[in-house]
């Protein structure tokens, strides 16, 4: 620590009024223009005030106090009303408040707060709570720096967060225009036409093995669709698996599996080396009947074409798609070279997306350290 300054706790450059905090019920809270603060901030607008004044809120309980997905620590000023559920900090000057702002959005507050599963900072905690306590003016001096350069990074994160959102927006456009603005020799055709759609035979739990082919369910067919790689907890042996494959048959390579429950829609395209069974009821699979190229229909299955399509099959509240619904779902399809070409362009600006999503995230990465290093030096008199 830098000469000249101390170690003072919060209770010994500030006063506490918690004891004017008055919360109020939603249902009795009457509608008005002032704000009503609670543990992360402004939660309502109330008739009445009981604080006209500058003062630091600081939250009180919630999962936040350790998460720090949000401020925990934020100013008020004016009139406004604050719930039981932020404490307030009166300081002798706005600089030492925006300083203690600073400092306590650096620091974690583990230490501090008791109860993992509902966190509480007690008024006791927060006032014992050591600050770097440099004089006024050099307060004033490391507030205004980091004020200026937190503008800069807050500039920066905006232009790299529409950055992310730009690249992602091209992608999706792109993709709706595939099958809105397509060309000349397109057929809308039902899926039921396209693929022979079914699901498994059904296997009792009884019939699981601790080790044996791998029985998926849609958790693990929505990780092989995202990584391409799964770890199953569930196994049926390979007498059963080369049962089923000589009588009902068993996936096989160019087939969709596809989640029919829950999260509809995702799609893996089975390999050549894979060799799995899965649930039914939780999937279904389409094999083709001529030769069809499976990526282009899972791209499909993301565009607002099928969307649409299925929000209109399933409704807002049911979270199914069986296998009759699946046969009427229509989708415009080119000749089998042009889906090819198709998915190839898309594959490659989808490769391009995320590589632009890649740098725009590493930005925001650094820039969120930038800031948390500022804050160290700042505070341990680096600055």
């Amino acid at each position: 620590m830098k000469n000249g300054w101390q170690t003072k706790t919060l209770d010994q450059i500030s006063t506490n009024l918690d004891s004017r905090r008055v919360p109020i019920t939603k249902g009795v809270r009457a509608v008005g223009e002032y704000p009503y603060y609670g543990a992360s901030g402004i939660v309502d607008y109330v008739a009445e005030y009981i604080f006209d004044e500058n003062a630091l809120l600081i939250s009180e309980d919630g999962a936040n106090l350790l998460a720090r997905s949000t401020p925990i620590a934020f100013p008020a000023s004016g009139k406004y009303w604050v719930s039981n559920h932020a404490h307030i900090l009166k300081f002798e000057s706005l600089t030492t408040q925006r300083f203690v702002e600073l400092y306590l959005e650096s620091i974690p507050l583990d230490d501090y707060v008791i109860g993992a599963a509902q966190p509480k900072l007690t008024q006791k905690a927060l006032n014992s709570i050591p600050i770097p306590f440099p004089p006024l003016p050099e307060q004033q001096r490391i507030v205004g720096i980091l004020d200026e350069a937190f503008d800069g990074l807050a500039t920066a994160t905006v232009n790299a967060e529409q950055n992310l959102r730009n690249a992602r927006a091209l992608f999706e456009s792109h993709l709706q225009s595939v099958f809105t603005q397509r060309g000349k020799g397109w057929v809308e055709k039902r899926i039921g036409d396209v693929f022979d759609v079914g699901s498994s035979k059904r296997v009792f739990e009884k019939e699981w093995t601790p080790s044996g082919v791998p029985f998926y369910g849609g958790r693990e067919v929505v990780q092989l669709a995202q990584s391409g790689a799964v770890v199953s907890d569930a196994y049926i042996s390979e007498e059963r698996y080369r049962d089923i494959a000589a009588v009902y048959g068993v996936p096989q390579e160019g087939d969709i599996l596809m989640t029919a429950r829950g999260t509809i829609g995702v799609g893996y395209v089975v390999k050549k080396s894979d060799k799995f069974y899965y649930k039914d009821g939780n999937l279904i699979c389409l094999h083709p009947k001529t030769p069809t190229e499976p990526y282009f229909v899972l791209y499909a299955f993301r565009s607002k074409l099928i969307k649409d399509q299925l929000a209109t099959l399933t409704g807002a509240t049911v979270t199914h798609l069986p296998i009759e619904k699946t046969n009427s779902l229509i989708l415009p399809f080119p000749d089998f070279h042009t889906q090819k070409r198709v998915v190839g362009d898309l594959r490659k600006l989808e490769s391009e997306t995320q590589r632009l999503e890649a740098i725009y995230q590493q930005k925001l990465a650094a820039l969120g350290e930038l800031k948390k290093s500022l804050l160290h030096q700042a505070f341990s008199g680096q600055l």
